[in-house]
């Protein structure tokens, strides 16, 4: 059903805020800023997924949603979203695996200069997704992808993709049935570490991942989960870290990762309050 992340999209209060800051950490400009349905984005392409920034903006239903969100939540990761072949035939695979959705629609962004995108969605009931938005997106009605956001810089010293998105889990065995049975996204491993306490479910999607997190020291509910940060790729972690020091981020200093031949640093300061790191892969 699902064949990648499509993208992460980010309630915030302060769309130019957002935009300026988020250009600064991934070191790459959005491709595209405009809007409809009373809600206003920047949408930043990376090879295996975008971030799209939104904030409420006129009058519109999806605006009065985020603005709701913001209202209650504060800002932060709103929803995740997946491409799939056929949002209509997945929306109803979804339905009969227990995951109830809205009917399948046309969503349209203007670009500031007038230009136009379509594409179709479906909206899975938070309800049956652990309180959690997810969206079923089909790829672009154009049949082409959108085009990568170019760097601002040096290639070299720019975020490349992202490497995983984190959720918050109270319920493991939930988890495991709505991410993994019921959405089909494959599970690499599933890892208890009790020195850090907490147990962890990797789902590989594309070439990204989705953590869930769970806390060991409490037990399971039927509470809802949360989106926690999101884990950011580059090629060279130090030249990335000098790069944002200079912009006047928080960052830590360079360590060596939990996983094998990774090297990481957190950003303490990214804009919407999202927990950040990036992410070094084979490091030497």
């Amino acid at each position: 059903m699902i064949t990648a992340l499509d993208h992460v999209a980010l309630a915030v209060n302060d769309l130019d805020a957002a935009i300026a800051s988020y250009t600064a950490l991934l070191g790459r400009e959005p491709n595209w800023v405009g809007g409809d349905g009373g809600a206003r984005h920047a949408w930043f392409q990376l090879p295996n997924m975008a971030l799209d920034v939104i904030t409420p903006h006129g009058e519109g239903a999806f605006g009065a949603t985020i603005a709701k969100h913001l209202a209650e939540h504060g800002e932060g990761i709103w929803a995740v979203a997946f491409t799939v072949a056929n949002v209509e035939e997945s929306q109803k695979l979804a339905q009969r695996r227990g995951l109830r959705g809205s009917r399948p629609g046309p969503t349209r962004s203007t670009h500031d200069d007038g230009r136009k995108r379509y594409w179709t969605t479906t909206a899975l009931n938070a309800a049956d997704t652990g309180g959690l938005n997810i969206l079923l997106c089909d790829p672009p009605r154009s049949g082409e992808p959108w085009p990568l956001s170019p760097a601002t810089g040096d290639e070299g010293a720019a975020v490349t993709e992202l490497d995983h998105v984190v959720v918050q889990t109270v319920n493991c065995d939930r988890a495991l049935a709505i991410w993994g049975a019921k959405l089909g996204l494959d599970l690499r491993l599933d890892r208890s570490n009790e020195g850090w306490g907490v147990r962890q479910l990797f789902f590989r999607t594309g070439s990204a991942v989705v953590e869930m997190a769970a806390s060991l020291k409490t037990p399971a509910s039927d509470g809802p989960d949360s989106f926690g940060g999101l884990a950011w790729r580059v090629a060279d972690a130090d030249a990335v870290r000098a790069r944002l020091a200079a912009a006047g981020f928080n960052v830590s200093e360079v360590r060596i990762g939990r996983k094998p031949g990774t090297k990481v640093f957190t950003v303490r300061d990214a804009a919407a309050g999202v927990p950040t790191i990036l992410i070094q892969q084979n490091a030497s």
